[in-house]
């Protein structure tokens, strides 16, 4: 993924995906491509930026939040988001263990294979956003600009199959074709999020997580107890159809 262009652009359909890692973004992506009008060029996976910008027959390309941002009034943003804090776990978990070896953007960061979780948080803590790793970057910076969200749905993985029925019903309403079921697709940990009390059971590593994350909470997660983050337990809600989060 590029650090810059974080969004997909529909070019036969008034509709723009603001995609960030480590949040469903293969399965987003492979509904995606369904919506296009002719079948994709073999050899690409829909998971790679080549795909969008090289094997759709010019029906898609990827653009910068700026661009995004001025196409908000004729077009249909979406994107997804995720518990920061899970997310850190999720990308620790697959790039620093699960990998033989960290990407070159990782390696940049100074961050190594199997190198404990505090010392992968100061790596972060140390580093610009404009240098940090996309896997790693704060959603807020990939899905706001001057502190305006750009997208006008943005669900949460939380929720993701409720938040997703809301998301097709929204895009019936825009006069959008409907996107299909979300597949799991490149599930590692799934429902699973016990593991999160491990890595934040020092207090000091959350606190430090919470201030270098503070604007995805603030945006993202501000009706969520702190309590509720660190541990991964999803938060009851009394309406069994989620409500859309909208800006």
């Amino acid at each position: 993924m590029s650090k810059t262009e974080h969004f997909i652009l529909f070019d036969q359909l008034p509709l723009i995906y603001g995609r960030v890692p480590k949040v469903a973004n293969t399965s987003i992506k492979a509904t995606l491509s369904e919506l296009l009008q002719q079948a994709p060029e073999e050899g690409i996976r829909s998971t790679s930026d080549a795909f969008w910008t090289q094997s759709t027959h010019g029906e898609t390309s990827l653009i910068t939040p700026q661009q995004a941002m001025s196409k908000r009034g004729t077009h249909f943003c979406f994107s997804f988001v995720r518990n920061p804090f899970d997310r850190l776990v999720s990308a620790y978990n697959n790039k620093i263990l699960e990998l033989d070896d960290v990407t070159k953007p990782m390696k940049e960061m100074g961050l190594s294979h199997n190198m404990l979780f505090i010392d992968f948080i100061g790596c972060i803590i140390d580093t610009p956003d404009e240098d940090l790793d996309v896997h790693l970057m704060p959603q807020s910076k990939i899905l706001s600009l001057n502190g305006r969200v750009i997208p006008s749905f943005v669900g949460q993985i939380e929720h993701i199959q409720e938040h997703w029925k809301a998301l097709q019903i929204w895009m019936k309403k825009e006069g959008l074709p409907v996107l299909n079921n979300i597949p799991e697709k490149n599930v590692r940990r799934g429902n699973n999020h016990s593991d999160l009390k491990k890595y934040y059971s020092d207090m000091e590593v959350t606190r430090l997580v919470q201030k270098r994350y503070n604007e995805d909470i603030e945006l993202f997660y501000n009706d969520t107890d702190l309590s509720e983050l660190i541990s991964g337990e999803k938060k009851q809600m009394s309406d069994p159809v989620v409500p859309l989060i909208s800006f």
